[in-house]
């Protein structure tokens, strides 16, 4: 076949050119990276030369067999010009390019190269190639380190790759939070790592690759074949047109971008980017999920869709009985159409770092501003018992930012839901004072009671919550107690409704115990505003420490309301809190402080729309056959008085461990000239990737507005603890116990204990 070419060549006498392009093609090669950020002394030993002689700068071409050496107290950044993927090199390294037809390697002699090596695009296996080892990779960031007395180090800081030692064959292969330490005499171990173990990571700027992206278009690669020959004996010869950027105005405009974007010879942190996802992936969910009291068998697809900057979850949960009969209450579309927005886990656009993003769905963990009104929120903490689907959007231009949000979009056909906004400016980057407004809603506190019957009686106290001509059934029989209803037969009115065995007529109205008329949701209304004004300014900003210092004016506003029963009767309140002065500050990017000197005065409390608002923010009680119904704001401020004046301390901490353990707390203590209320919170996160068998470990406990949040042997409606707990039952399928418990009066006085519990095989595909 070579002999054929050649001979085709010659009679076409094209050889001599065509040997002079190969020698050409041999002594100066396709470009295959470029140098996009140097410091320090970096030096290229070319293909053919003897010495690092030539001096690295912005754009420098590399080529097939170049060396590359970076001094001490140097760093260099390249990237790859057909699949953009980087390396970064670190101080002390000597490595050089390698590249054939269907592979990629770096030959590290000694040093520490930072690797993101991208799937997408990419047609040739990478690997790294020491005297001692080969790291064999697919798409993955990792870290390879490699010292001159024979240890080799590989840390994966995202995805997988694997590792074999030269002189045993033995073969590793090794996870996120894991590194293979390889040395000289054959050893081969895999071992957990922490993230203090990974190298410092420098950020490039992004502007930098987008310039090189613009300039430097992919290689185009045409495959012409020429038409067959009449008498078949001719061998055609594929020609390939290649269309390359080996172009000497690239490296100008490199260091053009280089010097406008990064002023700053130091390598600066910037916010983490979103990772890259397939564009499909379909999670599974099989196992067990309590709903209103009831144990079901549960069966959940939760695809997810990316397409560009759009990304859609959805939730498609099916619940059955012990029998096998489907809980229909989750699927009755035709006459409940709203269940629709049950099924969309989430609807996203963009960042909230893009000009402008948008997200429907979940909201978890909220906080506006510095937290004096609305703090961690989240409308998923009675899921999958209570589903709530909110939306938020917001924008970013120039010094401004803002953002909006509406907490459950089917609460507004029932008077309302929880709305916030916030708008920032921040006057300029030489002088970093920021500027802050807040403001929140509930437009009805109530608006959350689900009333499924549509009988003006939550479903929470209604024994007949199907049954919108009945709702109380005290012994809990099925049969409604007399007068607890409308037009119902005196043949279904229950004869012994207090269930102590003596039939009603037989006995004394005195006798007769029955549970208090529900509360009616018809023309009770109970709404709640606040807003807050902020002012924050960066005293200090480092790699090493960063400290905030910031004051804040809160307002919370309760309407007065009464029922048409007058069994709920709610006084007009408002207060005011000043926090001041307020300081956040960060330390090595694992400990986290706020300390707060907090004002309040009248009705105000910090932090009133908290992680569990949802849950307490109605209180029912019982009292003189009526079951009542109090608002959080009642709660808390009804055994004080309304010029009452307070003062304390607030204060958080977190920390993240070594990447093993995230633990945050908090703590305020508000002291008035009667009264003392205290609030804790605390969050406990786990990094699983080192626990064999676990795949996922959280854990919470909050009480706040309370007398004791640590006495634990007596909660109170302000209480609310729960877990998460994952085990892998193999690779991709976990089974993930939801744990959630809360506590409420339950209508007579008494505190009954909600457990949320949800069983469920989860299955990675």
């Amino acid at each position: 076949m070579v002999r054929s070419v050649f001979d085709t060549l010659k009679k076409c006498n094209v050889l001599p050119l065509f040997l002079f392009l190969q020698f050409i093609s041999y002594t100066k090669g396709d470009v295959i990276a470029r140098l996009i950020k140097y410091e320090g002394r970096v030096y290229f030993k070319r293909l053919g030369m003897n010495t690092f002689t030539e001096q690295a700068k912005i754009g420098s071409a590399i080529r097939n067999g170049d060396e590359m050496k970076v001094d001490d107290k140097s760093f260099a950044a390249v990237i790859y010009v057909d699949d953009k993927s980087l390396l970064k090199i670190r101080e002390n390294t000597k490595f050089s390019f390698m590249d054939t037809r269907n592979s990629r390697t770096i030959d590290i002699k000694h040093g520490t190269i930072l690797n993101n090596i991208k799937k997408e695009k990419r047609k040739k296996d990478y690997r790294i190639q020491t005297s001692v080892s080969v790291a064999s990779v697919k798409g993955t960031e990792f870290a390879a380190i490699v010292n001159m007395d024979g240890v080799d180090q590989f840390i994966c800081k995202n995805g997988s790759f694997e590792v074999l030692n030269i002189i045993s064959g033995e073969t590793v292969n090794i996870q996120t939070g894991q590194k293979a330490v390889s040395n000289s005499i054959g050893n081969l171990i895999r071992a957990p790592s922490s993230l203090s173990e990974y190298p410092p990571d420098p950020e490039i700027d992004e502007k930098v690759i987008e310039t090189l992206e613009e300039i430097i278009p992919e290689k185009e690669t045409r495959l012409i074949k020429p038409n067959s020959g009449g008498d078949g004996n001719d061998q055609a010869v594929d020609e390939i047109i290649q269309i390359d950027a080996n172009d000497s105005n690239i490296d100008e405009k490199l260091q053009q971008e280089e010097i406008g974007n990064n002023k700053n010879s130091e390598a600066e942190e910037s916010e983490p980017t979103e990772t890259s996802k397939e564009p499909f992936s379909l999670g599974l969910g099989i196992g067990s999920a309590t709903l209103d009291g009831v144990i079901y068998n549960q069966i959940a697809l939760r695809p997810e869709i990316y397409i560009a900057k759009i990304g859609i979850g959805l939730d498609l949960a099916i619940y059955m009985d012990d029998n096998g009969n489907m809980r229909k209450d989750d699927w009755d579309i035709e006459n409940d159409p709203s269940l629709l927005l049950d099924k969309i886990l989430y609807i996203r656009y963009a960042k909230v770092t893009d000009p402008i993003w948008i997200k429907y769905g979940s909201i978890e963990s909220l906080t506006l501003g510095y937290g004096g009104i609305m703090n961690n929120y989240s409308n998923m903490m009675q899921y999958p018992s209570v589903r709530r689907v909110g939306t938020s959007t917001g924008f970013n231009y120039k010094q401004a930012s803002g953002e909006l949000f509406l907490s459950n979009l089917k609460d507004i056909s029932r008077g309302g839901t929880v709305t916030g906004l916030r708008l920032q400016y921040t006057i300029s980057d030489e002088i970093p004072i920021s500027f802050g407004f807040n403001y929140v809603m509930d437009g009805n506190m109530f608006s959350s009671l689900k009333d499924k019957d549509s009988d003006t009686y939550p479903d929470v106290f209604d024994d007949f919550p199907e049954d919108s001509s009945m709702w109380n059934d005290t012994d809990g029989d099925g049969w409604p107690d007399p007068g607890q209803g409308t037009g119902v037969p005196d043949s279904l009115i229950d004869i012994d409704a207090d269930g102590d065995n003596i039939i009603d007529f037989q006995e004394s109205n005195v006798d007769i115990d029955l549970k208090a008329i529900p509360f009616s949701l018809k023309d009770n209304r109970a709404k709640t505003i606040g807003y807050s004004f902020d002012v924050g300014y960066p005293i200090l900003e480092s790699n090493v420490i960063s400290i905030n210092l910031f004051a804040e004016y809160n307002k919370l506003n309760f309407q007065s309301a009464t029922s048409s029963d007058s069994s709920f009767i709610r006084k007009e309140r408002s207060g005011s809190g000043i926090t001041f002065p307020g300081v956040k500050s960060r330390l090595f990017s694992f400990f986290n402080l706020t300390l707060e000197h907090r004002i309040v005065n009248n009705a105000y409390l910090p932090q009133f729309f908290d992680q569990a608002y949802d849950i307490n923010k109605i209180v029912t009680s019982s009292s003189n056959n009526q079951t009542i119904l109090r608002t959080k704001d009642m709660m808390i401020f009804e055994s004080m008085s309304d010029s009452s004046k307070s003062s304390g301390l607030f204060g958080s901490a977190g920390f993240n461990l070594f990447n093993l353990i995230n633990f945050s707390a908090s703590y305020s203590n508000m002291r008035t000239e009667t009264n003392e209320i205290k609030s804790f919170s605390s969050f406990l996160i786990l990094n699983t990737d080192n626990i064999p068998k676990i795949s996922l470990a959280t854990a919470y406990y909050l009480r706040n507005n309370d007398n004791n949040p640590f006495d634990l042997d007596n909660p109170t409606e302000n209480t609310i603890m729960g877990y998460t707990i994952g085990y892998e039952l193999s690779k991709g399928v976990s089974l993930i116990m939801d744990f959630k418990q809360s506590y409420r009066d339950d209508g007579t006085g008494s505190l009954e204990v909600i457990k949320l519990t949800n069983i469920e095989t989860s299955f990675s595909f």
